[in-house]
């Protein structure tokens, strides 16, 4: 079990599988103030699901390993993804993104309201550089460094066979590119602005996409608008060469 940042690197680094890589990270304890607080909301819980049971765990990558498509957010919502133990899962973020991908066909439900529904990603799987809940949805500097070598490890294990990434919101776009680097992607420099459509491809032939993340700032205030989200999601099929 990681309690420092230094375990993180280190166990990080020698997974031998993505299942191992999962296990190892969903027991995290590297920093402090983030197991505080994704805890005590286990604890404390909204009033809505004072029935359930939390997850109140680190939140790992979900989908299939060999998929085309990978999608990084920020980190769980604390009555989301740490609730339920999947990332974007029974949250209204979650219930824009599942839907969005639902209809162009990279998810075989338009809902995913627990981790035990029949919800599956389609040449698709999500991840995230912060994998607690964190205060605010603000991780400090140093819990995003602490947290990075589970992403890179993680990308070792896609980076295979994904050909588009799409990047929700400027904390993953600022968080991908170190790890692209770090696994040999010639990544452009200076590094390329996040803008909502944003689209750069690397010499490798990777293709990075850029949107507004679907949080309920962007999503009730018409930021982000359903079209908005499903013409990413159809160009990033398009370039990673899905269906």
């Amino acid at each position: 079990m990681a309690h420092s940042a230094a375990d993180v690197v280190r166990l990080a680094g020698s997974a031998p599988t993505l299942a191992h890589l999962d296990g190892r990270s969903s027991v995290c304890r590297a920093c402090p103030r983030l197991v505080e607080w994704r805890e005590q909301v286990a604890e404390v819980k909204r009033a809505s699901f004072a029935d359930e049971d939390y997850w109140g765990r680190p939140v790992t990558g979900w989908g299939p390993q060999r998929a085309r498509i990978a999608v990084v957010g920020l980190a769980p919502a604390a009555h989301g993804g740490n609730r339920t133990g999947r990332i974007f899962t029974g949250d209204r973020s979650g219930d824009w993104l599942f839907a969005s991908l639902h209809r162009v066909g990279l998810a075989t439900s338009p809902t995913s309201t627990s981790a035990y529904d029949e919800q599956s990603l389609v040449d698709l799987r999500i991840t995230l550089p912060v994998r607690c809940a964190p205060p605010a949805n603000k991780p400090s500097p140093a819990e995003r460094d602490a947290c990075a070598p589970w992403l890179a490890a993680e990308w070792r294990f896609l980076q295979p066979t994904v050909r588009a990434v799409v990047v929700l919101g400027g904390y993953g776009w600022s968080a991908l590119w170190p790890t692209l680097r770090a696994a040999g992607e010639a990544v452009p420099a200076p590094l390329p602005k996040f803008a909502h459509g944003a689209e750069v491809e690397l010499p490798s032939g990777l293709a990075v996409l850029g949107c507004f993340h679907v949080s309920q700032q962007n999503s009730f205030t018409g930021r982000l608008t359903e079209p908005m989200l499903d013409a990413v999601f159809v160009r990033a099929r398009q370039l990673a060469g899905v269906g």
